[in-house]
């Protein structure tokens, strides 16, 4: 497909509700530019006007920029293309907008909480959750809307019971989660002068559910977050909170994109479900990175350059704003043959799915390759011809490569 750079302005979300193709002729124009192109920063009513962004789209100049958050700098904000008020700070400023030495400290704090016996015992409730989530759905009947009875319902279950929240709890973690990351998407945002009053409101109650929790105590990963201690220092409870917020909402909304994106690639290219159901444990590892790859759930994250610097041709300045474009990266066609097409046997990479290499590599990678595997490892053995039924309902936005809603189909006498 042909299209001009005068066709592209990543800025404008009309672009994001383009045909997929499109965008990616267009990405693939922009990785073919010698020096990036900026953008004008879209405009919304509860943060200044800001001075533009560079869009960096190639694999290489990504993992670059990655390894050197000193000139990167994630400080101001890395999930914002805008640089919005302290107001926002309280909920959002957690460790992913933060650089070392505060980014260290926390990190430090957080994973010492991460123990391999928390982190083997989540792992076996992911298989039972996957086992229960599969008996509903064949229970149910052979259709249903995937992303809210299958994607959804296994992240939020694990990451409810790491943190100890309640099946009371459920629906309000999961709306939080959906209009933090709404990118405006009017199905979450039905009035978009609200934006600010309901992304705060939406924080607001995920902190006030933090802090409740860590008063009842218990044997959960707030528990062990509020008692780490290293070299004598401890979480604030900001700190707790804004972790709380982060790590709901990614480790929540980002698997589901996942595995909601999986179930379609495998729909739409029924050679490589089959490839995969001749040897599924052997080739299903495989295709967790080619699902991740080609989804890319979250899209971009922002570095701004704390000082003038050159990268693959190109002079930076001090206070540049940058936004890592994952999304075009693992399309990038220097990394990857035939980069459109969905190969679970792929030898090129490593794909930046995750973020790229360097201190924001995603610190719950591990969780969520075992959560789409064995999702997918129980759907494919019990449900081998589940099939999304028809085109997915995608998320308005430029930041999340969501989908909100998948209809899907299978056999009506799936093996149980």
């Amino acid at each position: 497909m042909t299209v001009s750079l005068s066709d592209i302005d990543l800025s404008d979300i009309t672009f994001w509700e383009r045909p997929m193709a499109e965008r990616e002729a267009a990405f693939a124009l922009l990785r073919a530019q010698t020096a990036p192109v900026r953008f004008a920063e879209p405009e919304i009513s509860f943060a200044p006007p800001g001075p533009g962004y560079y869009a960096v789209v190639r694999h290489a100049d990504i993992v670059e920029a990655s390894r050197n958050p000193e000139v990167f700098s994630s400080g101001r904000g890395s999930t914002s293309i805008q640089d919005l008020g302290s107001e926002f700070g309280e909920y959002f400023g957690s460790m992913i907008n933060m650089d070392d030495p505060r980014h260290a400290r926390l990190r430090r704090i957080v994973s010492r909480a991460f123990t391999p016996k928390m982190i083997k015992q989540f792992e076996a409730d992911v298989q039972v959750e996957a086992t229960r989530i599969v008996d509903d759905l064949i229970a149910g009947g052979p259709g249903c809307d995937f992303v809210t009875e299958v994607a959804a319902k296994l992240p939020l279950k694990i990451i409810c019971d790491m943190m100890g929240i309640g099946p009371e709890h459920y629906q309000t973690v999961f709306d939080a989660s959906n209009i933090i990351l709404s990118g405006g998407d009017p199905e979450f945002i039905q009035d978009i002068n609200r934006a600010a009053e309901l992304l705060l409101g939406a924080g607001q109650r995920l902190q006030d559910l933090v802090v409740s929790l860590a008063a009842e105590g218990g044997d959960n990963l707030i528990t062990s977050l509020t008692s780490a201690n290293i070299d004598g220092e401890k979480l604030t409870m900001q700190e707790l909170g804004s972790f709380f917020i982060l790590l709901v909402v990614a480790g929540n909304e980002t698997t589901r994109n996942a595995i909601s994106h999986g179930l379609h690639l495998f729909s739409e290219n029924p050679d490589q479900r089959a490839l995969l159901l001749a040897d599924l444990d052997g080739r299903l590892p495989g295709a967790v990175e080619e699902i991740v790859r080609l989804a890319s759930p979250v899209a971009w994250m922002r570095r701004t350059l704390t000082r003038d610097h050159e990268m693959n041709g190109h002079l930076y300045r001090k206070g540049d704003k940058v936004l890592l474009y994952y999304w075009a990266a693992n399309r990038d066609e220097a990394v990857f043959t035939d980069p459109y097409r969905f190969d679970i046997q792929r030898a090129e990479g490593p794909h930046v799915g995750f973020g790229g290499p360097g201190p924001h590599f995603c610190l719950g990678a591990h969780l969520a390759r075992r959560e789409i595997t064995v999702m997918f490892r129980e759907l494919f053995t019990r449900i081998p011809d589940i099939r999304s039924a028809g085109e997915p309902d995608r998320l308005r936005s430029s930041f999340i490569n969501g989908i909100k809603h998948l209809d899907c189909d299978f056999g009506s006498v799936p093996l149980t």
